[in-house]
């Protein structure tokens, strides 16, 4: 589990904006490491997380074009269904909320790393680093009913 830089890109919301802009990524050998597109009418927003954070931003104002920065945890996960759950119920027992998150899809048996944008990414990673409690079902024990 660590933070990193994620970039979200406003692009226009026409065919070849998001070829282009990932082709320019290509071409300055910048890895991707999990990436999201949300879309309007109006615009599209290209969610990124690359490699080297630097490059990312020194290509984005080369090209200039709109983007803004923002830090965002990253969970390795086992490739599983409900590992993902987990972590979210985790985090929503401590009231930590999640405003947006996606994952990268990893190869069968593999790994995959779950991104989530939280109000307070340390206190987000202290909470998935403790160890899990077990939660115990309480019985509820009502008093025996009282005789006339």
């Amino acid at each position: 589990m660590h933070i990193e830089t994620q970039f979200s890109i406003f692009m226009v919301n026409k065919p070849g904006v998001l070829a282009n802009l990932l082709e320019e990524l290509a071409k300055a050998k910048i890895n991707i490491l999990a990436l999201t597109v949300m879309d309007s009418v109006e615009h599209g927003v290209l969610r990124v997380v690359g490699k080297s954070h630097e490059q990312v931003r020194k290509l984005l104002q080369k090209l200039n074009v709109t983007f803004n920065e923002t830090d965002v945890l990253c969970v390795n996960l086992p490739n599983k269904a409900g590992a993902f759950a987990d972590v979210a119920q985790k985090l929503a027992r401590s009231h930590i909320n999640v405003s947006y998150a996606y994952c990268t899809a990893g190869a069968r048996g593999g790994r995959t790393t779950g991104i989530l944008k939280v109000a307070d990414v340390k206190k987000a990673m202290k909470i998935l680093k403790s160890p899990a409690k077990k939660t115990t079902k309480k019985t509820i024990k009502r008093a025996p009913a009282k005789r006339k």
